[in-house]
């Protein structure tokens, strides 16, 4: 029946504001947490205080006009390594996908391959590959040989940077991209297919908003891992910012300051690129951080509706 007051118990409290609430203690957090913090004390001040780092020449070549050209050429070479790489593993994606077997089984051969072999043997591969093919020619039909030129002067220790890294990183892009794209189901493409929607629409407004978001976040460690790679060039002797700190530890034999120089310009760039990937994954999956974002507000809203819906006591 409607409208019965129940009467309170005379023990029961008047109001929740006199309650006493006793926080729960955690003894082992607070001593794992001191221990914790005198670890770090002790770390900075071993790295700190310790006379043999010489952090005034640190401090001198951050801003070196060799560091920072070799750091100029390592990001250049992230960059363009990195778009390649995009662009290659799409297409050898794309064709994985595909049905027909003479698109499939040369790209999946295409990702052992190179997916497989290590960067650094890749890079001294085609550094030599002049040992192969002394020449490089363009041949056509009736025309005969209408373009050639020696494989050293057209694979310098860049272009070889570039090739061997660009096919490297490709074989782990075809496989990041061929995951983000089985991630749609085909249920959603077969109803879009159904009501007459265009192929391209399809994938623009159905399938690469929802790929991208498992895209994005592999990409960009794939990114990261691959500033860090970029180490290796110095190898063949690019000038990225490694082999621009060796040039000078070389001749100077402080050889523990410029590589804690190359390790700080790391940790900053890599510091900038992760800003950078997590902004582009909200951006992405903005919807999901709108839903996150209004969940306790409709909570609490439905709370306080809940409670005016019940009869006063």
């Amino acid at each position: 029946m409607t409208g019965v007051n129940k009467k309170r118990p005379s023990g029961a409290l008047s109001a929740p504001n006199s309650l006493i609430v006793v926080p729960l203690r955690h003894p082992m957090r607070l001593i794992a947490m001191l221990v914790v913090m005198l670890l770090l004390i002790t770390l900075v001040y071993t790295v700190m205080g310790n006379p043999e780092l010489q952090w005034p020449i640190v401090a001198r070549y951050m801003f070196s006009p060799l560091i920072l050209d070799g750091l100029y050429t390592t990001l250049l070479l992230t960059l363009i390594v990195m778009v390649l790489a995009v662009s290659i593993g799409t297409i050898a994606a794309l064709m994985m996908l595909s049905r027909s077997s003479i698109l499939s089984v040369p790209a999946v051969a295409f990702v052992w391959l190179f997916r497989g072999a290590p960067a650094l043997v890749q890079l001294i591969l085609w550094y030599n590959v002049s040992l192969i093919f002394p020449r490089v020619s363009l041949w056509l039909p009736f025309a005969g040989t209408v373009y050639s030129v020696r494989t050293n002067d057209l694979m310098t220790p860049f272009m070889a940077a570039v090739v061997a890294l660009s096919l490297h990183e490709a074989g782990y892009m075809a496989e990041i991209v061929r995951a983000g794209l089985r991630t749609v189901s085909k249920g959603q493409t077969e109803a879009a297919l159904s009501l007459g929607m265009h192929p391209r629409l399809l994938v623009r407004r159905i399938v690469l908003p929802q790929a991208m978001r498992m895209i994005i976040p592999p990409t960009g460690n794939e990114a990261i891992n691959l500033l860090k790679t970029t180490s290796l060039v110095s190898i063949i002797a690019v000038g990225d910012i490694l082999y621009s700190a060796q040039a000078v530890y070389a001749r100077t034999f402080e050889t523990i300051p410029l590589l804690l120089v190359v390790a700080i310009w790391y940790l900053i760039v890599v510091s900038v690129m992760s800003g950078g990937q997590f902004y582009l994954e909200r951006s992405v999956a903005r919807d999901e951080t709108a839903s996150q974002r209004g969940l306790f507000p409709r909570t609490l809203r439905n709370l306080l509706s809940s409670r005016r819906k019940v009869s006063p006591a």
